[in-house]
């Protein structure tokens, strides 16, 4: 005979309790304070929107650092503005072949993550820890220090925290989780971060 539950009794646990809701400005400000939390609390969720507004918000600020750029909005703002919308779409697309090779070399080693929360946290992670350096480069030169020192500094940040999320998402030690991400964080911040010439 089954037992009733006493009407004292604390109601029982759903069995699959929803998630609290993941709102963008948590998940950009909290890799800054509790990356570990953040990341885990944002495992497999895909941040699609999340992504898409951080690209298109650093590349914005990257086009507003160069000399080019107002160099061009000084003989057409029209003209300015259609190419910094061509470097936000090019952006975008990079930023995601990014995120698609990571999850491609994490899942040849072994992880088992999904591929929208892998791609889209790691779009995030990159250019969410690359916020400060790009806010410093609108307002001073690109060769000037305190750029520089940003540069360093938020390229080990976000290597440490992409680190973590391979390594969370797709349960691999921290060894297979570096060479997951090595290349491609290589490859950006040499390109984004310190290229060989300021335009």
């Amino acid at each position: 005979m089954p037992v009733s539950a006493s009407p004292h009794s604390p109601p029982a646990p759903h069995a699959s309790a929803a998630r609290r809701r993941l709102y963008w400005h948590r998940l950009f400000f909290g890799l800054w304070y509790r990356p570990v939390e953040i990341l885990d609390e944002a495992r497999d969720r895909s941040v699609w929107g999340a992504a898409a507004f951080l690209c298109l918000l650093c590349g914005a600020l990257g086009t507003l650092g160069k000399d080019s750029f107002w160099e061009g909005w000084r003989v057409g703002p029209a003209l300015a503005l259609e190419a910094m919308a061509i470097a936000d779409v090019v952006l975008v697309l990079a930023s995601l072949l990014l995120g698609i090779a990571t999850q491609a070399i994490a899942r040849r080693l072994g992880g088992n993550g999904k591929f929208g929360p892998t791609v889209t946290l790691f779009v995030v992670v990159f250019w969410a820890t690359d916020l400060p350096r790009l806010a410093l480069d609108a307002c001073l030169p690109g060769d000037s220090f305190p750029v520089r020192a940003a540069a360093w500094i938020t390229s080990a940040f976000g290597y440490a925290f992409a680190t973590l999320l391979i390594r969370g998402q797709h349960h691999l030690p921290t060894h297979k989780a570096v060479a997951a991400v090595s290349i491609q964080m290589l490859a950006a911040v040499a390109l984004l971060k310190f290229p060989a010439t300021t335009v």
